[in-house]
């Protein structure tokens, strides 16, 4: 079910061109909820759900792994992928040039930063206004990049966002509680998923209100996203949804 690269074809692939191919192609992202390697198997929740399209729709979903969301849209408008399959915040810059699914998935944005124990007995920042000229880590095209401009906008002062190539979110978390660097920000599942690993870190400031996250598809397929909701609005429904949602996000 995994690839490394996909054809590109020449025809804009819409649903019916993806039956009658037989291959559904998707771009996930390798973490802990999207899609990892657990022992000798493979487990995530962008997976599991993968698997219950390939199953319910009776086509082979083609996986491919890439953790920039950069090039997950590049690739998808140049039809590598069909699908992209990651929690991304439902936002009205990329409404513009993308289709989102049916929600999927609520969630939010949360600061990482240490508890007071382990951080020389200083308090974690609880206000918006306190992370004036302070420097916070993110991977490189991460969609937080965003609501940490509009936030220093709604401070009115410098947040200096230092924008990782090497490190995803799950390793900068890492590097806070080490006290490598001072903030990361996270989504709150992501973070309450590790924040039992690593009892240093506070997750407890919200950087942003809840937000729809929903899967991502090109405009030029209308009939796939038309698909894709009826499903997941039936999928949404059923138990085999609810354990796949209680495994991952309910721990």
């Amino acid at each position: 079910m995994i690839s490394n690269n996909t054809d590109k074809e020449n025809k804009i692939r819409d649903y019916s061109e993806i039956i009658d191919s037989g291959v559904l192609n998707v771009v996930t992202d390798y973490n802990t909820i999207g899609y990892y390697i657990s022992a000798d198997s493979v487990a995530g929740f962008q997976y599991e759900m993968l698997k219950a399209i390939e199953n319910d729709w009776d086509i082979k979903v083609n996986i491919v792994l890439e953790n920039s969301l950069e090039d997950n849209l590049n690739g998808l408008k140049q039809q590598k992928y069909d699908l992209i399959a990651r929690n991304i915040a439902v936002n009205s810059e990329l409404r513009e040039l993308f289709y989102f699914t049916e929600p999927i998935t609520l969630n939010k944005l949360v600061l990482i930063q240490r508890k007071a124990e382990y951080n020389d007995s200083i308090e974690p920042i609880r206000q918006h206004l306190d992370l004036a000229k302070k420097s916070i880590y993110v991977p490189e095209d991460s969609p937080s990049i965003l609501r940490l401009n509009n936030l220093a906008h709604e401070i009115g002062d410098t947040i200096f966002i230092i924008k990782d190539s090497t490190y995803e979110t799950e390793q900068l978390i890492m590097m806070v509680a080490s006290g490598n660097i001072d903030f990361t920000v996270s989504d709150e599942r992501t973070a309450l998923r590790l924040s039992d690993a690593f009892p240093e870190i506070d997750i407890e400031t919200d950087i942003s209100f809840t937000q729809l996250e929903s899967w991502v598809i090109r405009r030029e397929s209308p009939v796939l996203l038309d698909s894709l909701n009826n499903w997941l609005i039936r999928f949404k429904e059923s138990n085999s949804f609810k354990d796949i949602y209680k495994k991952y996000y309910l721990k």
